[in-house]
C-alpha cells in the first residue's frame, strides 16, 4: 500500500489514492489538479523521508467542492460590568481527491 504524508493548510494529513480529504480553503475551481507537497512517502516496507528525494514525488489531487465548516460560538463575558459580547465563526474549507502519488 502507497500512502504519503502531506502539508496543507498547515496541517499534515496522511493520504493515499483515491482519498477525500477535507483542508483548509484552497484556490480553485472545482474539477481543476492542485499538487500538495509531500513530507513522507510510505511504499511497502520503503520509507522515504529524505527532502532531495521528496521533491520529486508529485502528489495530485482533485478539488471536488468548497463547502464550510460548522459555526463555532463565542462569547466575552465579563463579570459585574454588563460586558459581553457574540461572536461567530465557520471556517472555508475544501473537499479534494487524491488522484495520484508519483515518485
Amino acid at each position: 500500500m502507497v500512502y504519503a504524508i502531506v502539508r496543507a493548510g498547515g496541517r499534515q494529513e496522511k493520504v493515499s489514492v483515491g482519498d477525500l480529504v477535507t483542508l483548509d480553503r484552497v484556490a480553485g475551481e472545482a474539477g481543476s489538479t492542485v499538487e500538495l507537497p509531500a513530507l513522507l512517502l510510505v511504499d511497502g516496507d520503503k520509507v522515504t523521508s529524505d527532502s532531495k528525494t521528496l521533491a520529486d514525488v508529485k502528489v495530485t489531487a482533485e478539488i471536488i467542492e468548497d463547502l464550510r465548516g460548522p459555526k463555532i460560538s463565542i462569547m466575552k463575558y465579563k463579570n459585574k460590568t454588563g460586558y459581553k459580547k457574540r461572536q461567530g465563526f465557520r471556517a472555508e474549507l475544501t473537499t479534494v481527491k487524491i488522484t495520484g502519488i508519483d515518485a
